[in-house]
């Protein structure tokens, strides 16, 4: 197992120097849902939530929210994104909204925790838009499906 890469020898918090790093491009993707009573969904999907239209907001949010990482997550590196996207679905069958996001850039250091934040932000502002209908939603299922650049080469989520 490796070791974790933002503790030093002394047990001290570090963010890692990336400086001997080579530029290589590095994407990634990450996965979240928000699951919700048919009756919100189906607001969300009338456009009758009073707040607005949830899905253009939440992937306004998303795309900002990957843009302030490194405001969020204390030890992230600032990087200059080259490409955000953030996709809201609506599924019916499951009372959910799939959320997905993938992040770009050419640097020295991956965008594992941008995609993450991205999904993160989106789905609490789903939650957020919603809530004054619906407080039993369940912001579910974030995780990283997709990393690939850097010396560690790609990874697939099973």
């Amino acid at each position: 197992m490796a070791d974790f890469t933002h503790i030093d020898a002394d047990g001290n918090a570090v963010m890692v120097d990336v400086s001997d790093k080579a530029d290589t491009e590095r994407t990634a993707t990450a996965k979240a849902c928000v699951y919700m009573q048919p009756e919100t969904l189906k607001k969300i999907m009338e456009g009758g939530v009073k707040k607005g239209d949830v899905l253009s907001v939440a992937q306004l949010a998303g795309i900002m929210g990957a843009k302030k990482t490194p405001d969020l997550i204390p030890l992230c590196h600032p990087l200059a994104l080259t490409s955000v996207k953030v996709n809201l679905i609506t599924d019916p069958d499951r009372n959910a909204v799939d959320i997905e996001a993938t992040c770009k850039l050419k640097g020295q250091t991956g965008v594992e925790m941008e995609a993450l934040t991205a999904c993160s932000v989106a789905a609490l502002t789903v939650y957020d838009m919603c809530k004054a209908v619906d407080r039993g939603m369940k912001i579910s299922d974030i995780r990283l499906t997709h990393k690939s650049g850097g010396k560690s080469g790609t990874y697939e989520a099973e």
